[in-house]
């Protein structure tokens, strides 16, 4: 899946907690296979996503600004399905704008390799686009 498949995705309003960490999953992925790595199937804490990130950070410690990120996002996951009955909407939309945070965050690492050293602000790209 490509990042700007993701990307549309991300922009669909009816994505579930599960789908949305899959997304973030897959987020992850490409970053790893634009550096020449193959995404590990291991486990952090119960989760691919906190693997997948650890991997990704191995090699490139401005990568750990997204590491919140991850977390939040498989926080909400849990909060999403320990108790579906209680889910609710606006959860899911943190969620969702979450998952779109790390989208942004790792498309635009992949543009401006510095993104990241002090924050995930893109003030780089921004400068680039002027």
């Amino acid at each position: 899946m490509t990042l700007e498949a993701i990307q549309a995705e991300l922009e669909t309003a009816t994505l579930g907690a599960d789908r949305l960490l899959r997304l973030g999953e897959r987020i992850l992925e490409q970053w790893l296979i634009a550096h020449g790595k193959t995404p590990t199937e291991e486990r952090r804490e119960g989760f691919r996503l906190l693997a997948l990130h650890r991997q990704g950070a191995r090699d490139d410690a401005s990568f750990n600004a997204c590491r919140e990120t991850c977390r939040e996002l498989v926080y909400h996951y849990n909060l999403l399905t320990s108790s579906p009955e209680e889910a609710d909407a606006q959860l899911l939309q943190m969620m969702r704008f979450i998952a779109r945070h790390l989208y942004f965050f790792v498309s635009g690492k992949l543009q401006e390799a510095g993104l990241g050293d002090f924050c995930c602000a893109s003030r780089p790209l921004r400068r680039a686009e002027a």
